[in-house]
């Protein structure tokens, strides 16, 4: 045979190739995958030696009725799986670059953003049918902003702390949010007298949101040294806590005011008096021309004080 008619490499590990090789391995056997793959088992037979000759190794071990993968063939299927996501990446990057939409965006939400909110945009956004996956991360604290910094979100819904000096990072305001003392009715605290200082308080257990960030100690807001501590994972568990008498702290009033109107909640005053905290949206810079259009999407719904608002289940006069 002439040998520029024999197959190369090239010419025989093609994704379908791949696939097929990935099949029988799991099939166990050339007949079992043959049917799978819709195949003569003659035919797949033959393009198993195509590939065997063109690479002159041998991909499975044919001593026993099982179509074992030798280590050649277990190392192909290795590197196959890895070249096969390099294809899938690179159609995505084409895709993003025909069309401006990004294959998948991700927001990063903190437990202050009202959920319900969220998904209402998500609603909309896939309204427009775009060739954009969505996913959302529920974070705490400084690990919003963290998600934002270390590339595992494109965008930061409810950031509490500072962005910083980052050059690479943008921030608008979503507005602030008043936030009550807040206990049980039948915590000892609910019959104390007002305001309430820094020493009273100091003997009964906080209840706190857990940081979700991912480096250092993260952020705790208004805790006194030595107070005990319970720590929750989001703002329902907090409230939650809160009802049964479990702790003390800060709520958003927006979050306790039903339980206040019922009686479930007493709201006492504090010798520092009311806390209200600023929150932001933030995303990271892109060059000129290359911020993707679901990027561009969400933060034109952002511009809206209605939407904002509704983000952070705040009443606008």
């Amino acid at each position: 045979m002439n040998d520029t008619l024999m197959p190369t490499a090239r010419d025989v590990l093609t994704p379908d190739a791949l696939a097929m090789l990935e099949t029988i391995a799991k099939a166990g056997s050339f007949a079992a995958a043959a049917r799978a793959s819709h195949m003569v088992p003659s035919a797949l037979t033959y393009r198993v030696r195509q590939i065997e000759d063109a690479l002159d190794v041998l991909l499975f071990d044919r001593s026993s009725r099982q179509a074992r993968l030798t280590e050649a063939g277990q190392e192909l299927l290795r590197e196959g799986a890895r070249l096969l996501a390099d294809i899938d990446a690179v159609a995505n990057r084409i895709k993003r670059v025909a069309t401006g939409w990004e294959p998948q965006f991700t927001i990063a939400v903190d437990s202050i953003i009202v959920r319900a909110t969220v998904m209402e945009l998500c609603q909309s956004f896939f309204a427009l049918q775009p060739p954009t996956s969505l996913k959302l991360r529920s974070e705490t604290l400084s690990g919003t902003l963290e998600a934002l910094a270390s590339g595992q979100a494109d965008l930061a819904l409810g950031v509490a702390v500072q962005a910083g000096s980052r050059a690479d990072l943008l921030r608008e305001s979503l507005g602030s949010v008043h936030f009550v003392f807040a206990v049980s009715p039948h915590h000892p605290l609910a019959q104390a007298p007002e305001p309430l200082t820094d020493e009273t308080i100091r003997p009964y257990r906080a209840v706190v949101l857990a940081d979700s960030t991912q480096r250092g100690d993260g952020l705790t807001i208004r805790l006194l040294p030595g107070q005990e501590v319970m720590t929750v994972p989001d703002l329902p568990a907090k409230l939650d806590a809160q009802l049964r008498g479990l702790g003390v702290g800060f709520l958003p009033t927006c979050l306790a005011q039903p339980y206040i109107d019922t009686g479930r909640l007493v709201v006492k005053q504090i010798e520092q008096g009311e806390q209200q905290l600023q929150f932001y949206y933030a995303w990271r810079k892109s060059g000129r021309g290359s911020q993707g259009r679901a990027l561009r999407w969400w933060l034109e719904q952002l511009q809206s004080p209605v939407t904002r608002a509704a983000l952070l289940a705040e009443r606008r006069s």
